[in-house]
């Protein structure tokens, strides 16, 4: 695939913004550490050539320089708050985090709760890291935060939680998602810190908004879109413009809490002029590596339209709001695209009403139909069936092409499928025979023994990793799971599979 970023630049330049600021403050820095530690998929997909680890790499780069804390917000792990992009809770995304760190070689001081208030979910997780003999710190809720400075900044406030002891001159503070309460462990910290007499600093890293693009730049529109169930809104730094006569772009949240902060850190610092705007604060070297502007604009605009997809859905699901896809819409309109610019959008459709008119081939008279874009651009289809979902269909289908095998190749024998099904059937006591994504797999695999072109077909599976993908129905739990661990980019149309409330 084309790319439009310089993931390699960007490790270097990144790294020397990083070491220069922690120069600043004594080489002793708390450095927040937004968005995603590893796996940012979001990132990569507006930013062609993204390396979606690479901030672990920045990590592995920086390893003699930093210490590593990981935080959470105990109200996430009490009310299983989910990372949409995985699929897991935030206490699950936290153990995740620290197997990769630990698979990197990155070592990790100690996980923070934060806000934390005796809840007995949060108390068996701690029991889970402490008897994996993982340090745990818990801070409670600071009475007044984040306005009572008085209270904050005394040994009631900051003073009152537990300090993690470090050694190397950058600490990363980093944590599952937004909210988890990285700048209040770091300026906590920062308070400790300097009453050791240790002339600590803060500073934040967040990928995007880019501050260095323009405001309505598709970048930073897909960071809006992405952030819309927050209601987050990218604006002019207003504190940046007045003191240098610059443009640069935050976001609503940072901007609204600058003056806070600013405060927090003349209190904790003694020094008044540390910072002039919430973009000061910042360390992002990320728009400086963009190398095709055009092909960034593009791929931002298609993460645009899969947002709205994913609101639209959950939606329907009862877990979002209507505004937040109507927040996606406005973008849209504003860049003048509409959902079937999505390429893959009009062909699902389109099997899916070639579903509809072969009698008996729905399940449920619910008609599915599925369309992927290959890495050449070539578009392929499917379509659901008493045998098989739409979306195994499509993927099937898929390698046949990659593997230039003709389309009326049987890569699963019918002996193999209907053993399955009946297996789902007679034994898992399933409602339907018809194979989603993942047993779809599982049978492909058990037919390559004996199916020299299942074998072939196989070894293109690894090939779909970042291609797009629609539905026009809601996925099943196995197709969702499947195409994710495939690397496959789904959006779906917001409608029902079938009229059952409850999906076995």
């Amino acid at each position: 695939m084309k790319k439009g970023f310089d993931s390699q630049a960007y490790l270097e330049e990144q790294s020397r913004a990083i070491l220069e600021r922690a120069a600043q403050f004594d080489n002793k820095l708390y450095l927040e550490f937004g968005g995603k530690l590893g796996y940012d998929f979001h990132a990569a997909r507006i930013l062609p050539g993204y390396d979606p680890n690479v901030k672990l790499s920045l990590l592995q780069k920086l390893k003699d320089n930093i210490d590593i804390v990981v935080c959470i917000y105990a109200g996430d792990i009490e009310r299983k708050k989910i990372r949409a992009d995985f699929g897991i809770s935030y206490d699950n995304d936290t153990l995740r985090i620290l197997d990769n760190l630990r698979e990197w070689g990155l070592s990790v001081r100690g996980v923070v709760v934060t806000r934390y208030e005796d809840q007995p979910a949060v108390r068996t997780f701690i029991n889970r890291l402490v008897r994996r003999n993982i340090r745990v710190y818990t801070h409670r809720v600071i009475p007044g935060y984040p306005t009572d400075l008085d209270t904050i900044v005394s040994p009631d406030g900051f003073g009152a939680n537990e300090f993690i002891e470090t050694e190397k001159p950058i600490v990363i503070v980093t944590g599952p998602g937004p909210g988890s309460g990285k700048m209040g462990v770091c300026l906590s910290q920062v308070y400790h810190e300097q009453r050791r007499r240790i002339r600590a600093g803060y500073a934040k890293f967040e990928t995007f908004p880019v501050w260095n693009l323009p405001l309505r730049h598709p970048v930073n529109l897909a960071y809006e879109a992405a952030t819309a169930d927050l209601a987050d809104v990218n604006m002019v730094d207003p504190f940046h413009l007045e003191a240098y006569g610059k443009t640069a772009i935050n976001y609503n949240r940072d901007v609204e809490i600058f003056p806070v902060v600013r405060r927090i850190c003349a209190k904790i610092m003694k020094q008044e002029n540390l910072y002039q705007s919430p973009t000061d604060m910042g360390v992002n070297r990320i728009g400086f590596c963009i190398t095709d502007d055009a092909l960034v604009r593009e791929a931002s605009t298609q993460e645009i339209l899969r947002r709205y997809f994913r609101y639209r859905c959950e939606y329907l699901l009862g877990s979002a709001d209507r505004s937040a896809a109507d927040r996606v819409k406005l973008l849209m309109d504003e860049l003048g695209v509409a959902e079937t610019d999505r390429p893959v959008v009009v062909p699902a459709r389109q099997a899916a009403e070639d579903a509809r008119r072969q009698p008996g081939k729905g399940c449920d008279n619910f008609y599915c139909g599925a369309a992927i874009r290959l890495p050449d651009g070539k578009i392929v289809t499917g379509k659901n069936s008493p045998v098989m979902h739409a979306a195994a269909a499509c993927v099937i289908n898929a390698i046949k092409v990659l593997a230039a095998l003709p389309d009326e190749l049987l890569l699963i024998s019918p002996e193999v499928l209907h053993s399955v099904g009946m297996l789902k059937k007679d034994f898992m006591k399933s409602k339907r025979m018809s194979l989603d994504l993942g047993e779809a797999l599982i049978a492909l695999s058990v037919s390559g023994p004996a199916n020299p072109a299942a074998e072939l077909a196989m070894r293109k599976l690894s090939r779909l990793a970042g291609c797009e993908m629609h539905l026009t129905l809601l996925p099943s739990p196995g197709d969702e799971a499947g195409l994710r661990r495939l690397g496959i980019n789904l959006t779906c149309d917001p409608l029902f599979a079938s009229r059952d409330l409850f999906e076995d």
